[in-house]
């Protein structure tokens, strides 16, 4: 194994600690406003803005460095039908017999069932895999490591960033999604981790009136 070249720390930037407080702040005046929709318009959204959030979310940090993420971005129409007529499959199912009374329960003040139109209205589904292991031309495995973990990162910075251009965007992850390596064509060696649906909400879209947990609920401090 080569060993790793180090370089120098040269792009960081120390603030004030004034400076850090209104960062801080002005970040979760953006963020907290974030919301998961479920009614999303047809508008459509430049590629190059979906482009630059996925750049952004490919600089999360990884177990050893590996990336062990792939996303796959599907605006064209037809893919988008198959993925839904999958995935609401999936959906019925669930609803139906797999998911015990209480998730349901649970689920039933938001209003959710098998039927997702938001996979064919919103312009841009996000299909994002995670490697368990790389596939070397050989055949030969090599392992991932934490690559559940470092995909998550990766999402969630996503999503992130894709608040901050001002789009919506919703996590869908019907179960089982394996549908999806078959429809999108990937290989064995990734797994689907997420659906993310992205786009602008529809002009009448509503939204379940629901409160975050306070900072004294989430945290503790030692």
């Amino acid at each position: 194994m080569s060993e790793q070249n180090f370089i120098p720390l040269s792009n960081y930037t120390q603030y004030s600690e004034s400076e850090m407080l209104k960062k801080s702040k002005g970040f979760y005046e953006n963020i907290r406003n974030r919301r998961t929709v479920r009614d999303f318009s047809d508008k459509p959204v430049p590629k190059e803005i979906i482009e630059n959030c996925i750049k952004s979310a490919g600089t999360a940090p990884s177990g050893a460095n590996l990336q062990p993420w792939h996303f796959v971005v599907v605006s064209n129409p037809e893919i988008k039908k198959k993925i839904r007529v999958a995935a609401e499959k999936e959906e019925k199912k669930f609803y139906t017999n797999r998911a015990p009374k209480e998730w349901l329960e649970a689920l039933q003040p938001l209003g959710t069932d098998e039927q997702k139109p938001f996979l064919e209205t919103a312009p841009y589904l996000i299909a994002i895999f995670y490697k368990s292991y790389n596939l070397l031309p050989d055949e030969k495995q090599i392992k991932q490591y934490y690559a559940m973990e470092s995909t998550g990162i990766a999402t969630g910075m996503l999503i992130t960033a894709i608040h901050n251009t001002g789009l919506a965007s919703l996590t869908h992850t019907p179960s089982p999604m394996n549908f999806l390596n078959e429809i999108l064509d990937r290989p064995k060696n990734e797994r689907p981790f997420l659906l993310l649906v992205v786009g602008y909400p529809a002009n009448d879209a509503k939204v379940p009136d629901i409160k975050k947990k306070s900072l004294q609920e989430i945290v503790s401090f030692l």
